[in-house]
């Protein structure tokens, strides 16, 4: 039990990530505090680009989550400009260009997130597995935030094939969460319960289970929680999820 006045220990979170090279499950977070560089590599634009950025976005909330500073830098052969704007839609944050970086920054550590079968630095990295679009333009016509929440349906390491089908369910759940959460705001706010707490740090602290944090939103809107604490749960999430889930906050019914 933690002392009297100190945060519970899930606030002190260790994030778990498969390093590809070995299986293995290494710390994410530098053993001294420091500076992480969190590196996408990716060849030029395509969706499974965006994939890969997308996991390195995640890569870079949960480590500050954690209390890690960190650096996103981006490598790319081609098509910088489309990819930047790709990643912009998705809410994805920016990160700087290779080129720009200058030696001796003095980071702790360094974690390259790849595509399957793509470039291998040395050092830890996290595989990204590829997506599979039913037909050209599919994802392209896809409203952002809807395309975010079908790429996070997966975990990295599982491909994902992208349809009309999925594009529609995500949009759907998307509009249903955003209503429910504007709808749990008119109430009076309620702390975080710790099972929901513990619950979503679990789920992103193991090899950062997107898919299981999902799962946990779900339960808690069926739940019988407070609307006050359903809400601080979805807002506390999306920290992480980058879904602009209280968009519509204040909005008409």
């Amino acid at each position: 039990m933690p002392a009297r006045g100190r945060p519970p220990a899930y606030a002190q979170p260790v994030l778990h990530i498969t390093d590809a090279r070995t299986g293995e499950s290494v710390d994410a977070a530098p053993a001294r505090r420091g500076l992480t560089r969190v590196e996408a590599h990716v060849p030029d634009f395509h969706t499974g680009a965006l994939r890969v950025l997308l996991v390195a976005d995640l890569l870079v909330r949960a480590l500050e989550l954690g209390g890690t500073p960190v650096w996103g830098v981006l490598t790319a052969e081609r098509g910088q400009a489309e990819l930047r704007a790709g990643a912009a839609a998705l809410g994805i944050r920016p990160f700087e260009d290779r080129r720009d970086v200058g030696p001796g920054l003095g980071e702790a550590q360094v974690l390259h997130v790849v595509g399957e079968g793509g470039e291998t630095p040395d050092g830890v990295r996290v595989a990204v597995a590829p997506v599979d679009s039913e037909t050209p333009g599919t994802t392209e016509a896809a409203d952002p935030a809807a395309l975010r929440l079908a790429l996070l349906s997966r975990r990295r390491s599982t491909p994902l094939r992208l349809d009309a089908a999925a594009l529609t369910e995500a949009r759907e759940t998307l509009a249903r969460w955003r209503r429910a959460v504007a709808a749990w705001a008119q109430q009076p706010s309620r702390p975080i319960p710790d099972e929901a707490r513990a619950r979503l740090r679990t789920a992103w602290e193991d090899d950062l289970d997107v898919p299981s944090v999902l799962d946990v939103l779900t339960w808690v809107a069926e739940s019988e929680l407070p609307d006050g604490a359903r809400f601080e749960t979805y807002a506390y999430a999306d920290r992480l999820l980058g879904l602009d889930l209280t968009r519509d906050l204040g909005s008409p019914a």
